[in-house]
């Protein structure tokens, strides 16, 4: 199941199964005493049964809303199958006992994407009167209703009602999640503490909390860090030359060098190519907190032409006449409507079914591979000027929020191995993502029913995309595995948890997100095992510089092309990540105890001689 969570933990499952094994007791006990004499609660006992086979099980919060009998789903793979449909505040739950084992369909609303009706109640043909919800994640789901049966027409309403409870004024469902885990997400990232590990504040760079009630800029986090010597009044200044007030803030600054890098949005300049002392100054301070070089770079992330074209929107990008030392590179990654019309093409050739003698013509006409390139370039090139040539960098776009987080989340996570194991890269998409304002709600359009809305567009989603393919070169360097990627694109979707809700730290804390829903990291990192790689290595000072070349690019099957069962895995690769953790984590206990072994015999042996022990070098394994 995409969306969904079966057992999101013990009490979760545990919850699902009393309430089945109450329902179950209930219905025994009336029936047992009567099967000697009544025929008729024999059949009521073996339909209630069957009803609650078919029967969802249920999350904490989670109530049936509808349900519809003898609906056929047409699964463009195996042919239609007929069953029973259940909508829930939560998901749309297909079941049909025909199949042995029974066959299942479980989406969360929140991957529903639209619903539309099809055919009238005169359409002739077997299965033309339905359903068709266009999905998310690729997938379009069709069902077909008897016309006789009258039960179209309540689960479309249904559907529109709790699949878009934004657009009804409904409460989406993380709100109504009242799962408890062990863990608790939200305590996953405190600024202060990453910006501590990182050694901030020191003597070139400080932390503010002029922007505590989001004054400064309405799209940034509370605490921001930004160059010593200048102060807060000047950052005022810098804000009104800076699109949205996004001034450049401090992501990471490289442990020896001290070479940073910084993001913010475009410059104010306009046509008639307007200046900011403070701004030319302020970027003058990032350069010179690094004494290692005399210049700066600053990464326009746009095609050169649409920076010149945002000019006359006021907008623009950095002169080189103007800020002195600065040299400025374009990147040609392009917007969220160029990325939008490219994964809309990419759908149309992985689903349902792929056309085996056109397929890698199709490919490449998306350009889907071609923008991973262009964002997997970009960061490298990042990645590469602070490390390599010890520079400070600063990123940008239009506004800040979209390609700026894809280029500096990439490139720290090619610079710094923390980010590399779960919680760090927990840590990198609440800073990068979630505290510097992206738009999730907005690009994804959490329970809104306006599908067509020109604001949708997969960034996030081509960021993860990047990630997946740095783990393909580099399958031992991250501690996560595929499936956690994936259940982060699953659950940016689903609405079940808060992670992912709203587009800026100040609208989360205004909804108090922390207290009212449940975070993602909460639940994954309740159940690490299911996400860890047996193969990884840690190597925290190591630098990843994957080739973004189109030869190393493929396209991501296990999402793209998961529901096809054609391409699966034949298998179950999860299961075999299990059997080698236990198997890693029993060898290096046998490490352990050997060196151990060695350490006690050097020991006694030099005692026996009555001489100082010998020294013995660990046993240096790679498991």
């Amino acid at each position: 199941s995409g969306g969904s969570l079966y057992s999101a933990s013990t009490s979760q499952s545990d919850h699902s199964t009393h309430t089945k094994s109450a329902s179950a007791l209930s219905s025994d006990s009336i029936s047992t005493s009567a099967d000697n004499f009544s025929p008729d609660l024999r059949v009521l006992r073996e339909a209630n049964k069957l009803a609650e086979m078919e029967e969802p099980p249920l999350l904490p919060g989670e109530t049936i809303k509808d349900m519809a009998k003898d609906v056929t789903y047409i699964c463009p793979f195996t042919g239609a199958i007929r069953g029973t449909l259940t909508v829930t505040n939560y998901r749309l739950y297909f079941k049909s006992m025909e199949r042995d084992p029974p066959f299942v369909l479980d989406a969360s609303l929140g991957v529903i994407n639209r619903v539309e009706k099809i055919g009238g109640a005169s359409s002739r043909g077997e299965n033309s009167y339905g359903l068709e919800i266009v999905c998310k994640d690729i997938r379009n789901l069709r069902f077909a209703h008897k016309p006789e049966g009258r039960t179209r027409r309540s689960i479309f309403e249904n559907l529109m009602k709790y699949a878009f409870p934004v657009s009804n004024n409904l409460p989406l469902f993380a709100f109504e999640y009242k799962e408890v885990f062990p863990e608790n997400g939200w305590k996953v990232y405190d600024p202060t503490w990453e910006y501590r590990r990182q050694g901030i504040p020191n003597e070139s760079w400080r932390l503010t909390k002029i922007n505590e009630r989001y004054e400064l800029c309405d799209t940034y986090p509370a605490i921001l860090a930004v160059p010593v010597n200048i102060p807060d009044e000047e950052l005022k200044r810098v804000a009104s030359f800076r699109s949205r007030g996004r001034i450049p803030v401090l992501s990471w600054i490289h442990p020896e060098s001290q070479a940073t890098i910084t993001r913010c949005s475009q410059p104010m300049v306009g046509v008639s190519g307007k200046r900011s002392k403070e701004d030319e100054k302020y970027l003058q301070a990032i350069m010179d907190s690094n004494a290692q070089s005399h210049k700066i770079f600053i990464f326009d992330a746009r095609p050169s032409v649409n920076a010149v074209a945002n000019k006359a929107k006021g907008g623009g990008y950095e002169s080189e006449d103007a800020y002195q030392n600065a040299e400025l590179v374009f990147l040609d990654i392009h917007n969220i409507h160029v990325m939008r019309e490219s994964l809309r093409k990419l759908k149309e050739i992985v689903y349902p079914n792929i056309e085996e003698t056109h397929w890698l013509s199709n490919l490449e006409s998306t350009h889907w591979l071609e923008h991973i390139k262009l964002i997997l370039a970009g960061a490298l090139r990042i990645a590469d000027k602070v490390e390599s040539g010890k520079t400070s960098v600063v990123v940008h776009c239009s506004d800040g929020w979209d390609r700026t987080a894809q280029l500096t989340s990439l490139s720290l996570l090619m610079l710094d191995g923390y980010y590399r194991t779960i919680r760090g890269f927990e840590v990198l998409v609440e800073k990068e993502w979630l505290s510097f304002g992206h738009r999730f709600q907005l690009r994804v359009g959490h329970g809104d029913k306006n599908h067509a809305d020109a604001d949708r567009s997969p960034v996030f989603l081509q960021f993860i995309d990047c990630v997946w393919q740095m783990t393909r070169q580099f399958p031992t360097a991250f501690e996560f595995n595929e499936y956690f990627l994936i259940t982060i694109l699953d659950h940016l979707y689903s609405c079940l948890f808060g992670t992912f809700l709203c587009s800026s730290e100040q609208q989360r804390v205004k909804e108090s997100l922390p207290k009212k829903t449940v975070s993602l990291w909460s639940y994954i990192n309740s159940q690490l095992e299911d996400f860890t790689n047996p193969l990884y290595v840690s190597y925290s000072n190591h630098v990843l510089y994957p080739v973004a070349s189109m030869r190393h690019l493929e396209l991501w099957v296990g999402y793209y092309i998961r529901w096809n069962p054609r391409m699966k895995p034949q298998e179950p690769v999860h299961n075999r990540y299990k059997e080698l953790l236990a198997k890693r984590a029993e060898l290096q206990k046998k490490v352990e105890e050997l060196q151990r072994e060695i350490t006690n015999r050097s020991t006694s042996s030099s005692e026996r001689a009555g001489s100082p022990a010998q020294c013995v070098a660990p046993v240096q394994t790679v498991v």
